[in-house]
């Protein structure tokens, strides 16, 4: 799953990550969290929880790491049990919480959705989400057929126009 945007109190917000578990008896929760480094979530102290269907805020009082895994308190949750009905709950906050991004970065949520066409002007398709490998981000695009391609800056992807809402990348359409 990737960061993608939602739309929470009718304002654009941004998903970060997934509750994936409990963590000891007091109502700790455990983040699968999509933002690099994984911490990053902690930043943020208000979040909205997709509860049935619907956005709720819930406001975070501790979170760090725990080994590899990133556990936090939600404000008056404090049962192990209660805690486990939240396994599986999406996380987000409103985009206006996120830091603007520096000139030629994006945040992947800004990049999905985005046509993507060859430098000879062929469309490849759309992006629908993105992945990282550990060596790199890929670009998911899903038109006549599905291509995963390295978001590699310079060396594949040309250009990103945000106004046009068009990703131009160096990229076989055979491939």
């Amino acid at each position: 799953m990737t960061a993608s945007v939602q739309v929470v109190d009718g304002e654009p917000a941004v998903a970060l990550g997934q509750v994936s578990g409990i963590y000891g008896v007091r109502g700790w929760v455990k983040v699968f969290s999509y933002t690099r480094p994984r911490e990053n979530i902690l930043k943020y102290r208000h979040w909205y929880l997709k509860i049935d269907g619907a956005w709720k805020l819930h406001n975070i009082t501790e979170g760090h790491l725990s080994g590899q895994a990133v556990v936090v308190k939600l404000a008056g949750l404090d049962d192990r049990d209660l805690a486990r009905k939240f396994i599986g709950v999406d996380i987000a906050i409103l985009r206006s919480a996120l830091p603007k991004p520096a000139d030629g970065e994006y945040y992947w949520a800004d990049l999905e959705g985005l046509d993507v066409v060859t430098v000879e002007g062929v469309s490849l398709g759309q992006v629908d989400h993105l992945m990282n490998t550990g060596a790199n981000d890929i670009l998911v695009v899903r038109g006549d057929q599905e291509r995963l391609i390295p978001y590699a800056r310079g060396h594949v992807v040309k250009e990103v126009d945000m106004v046009a809402r068009r990703i131009t990348v160096d990229w076989p359409t055979d491939f």
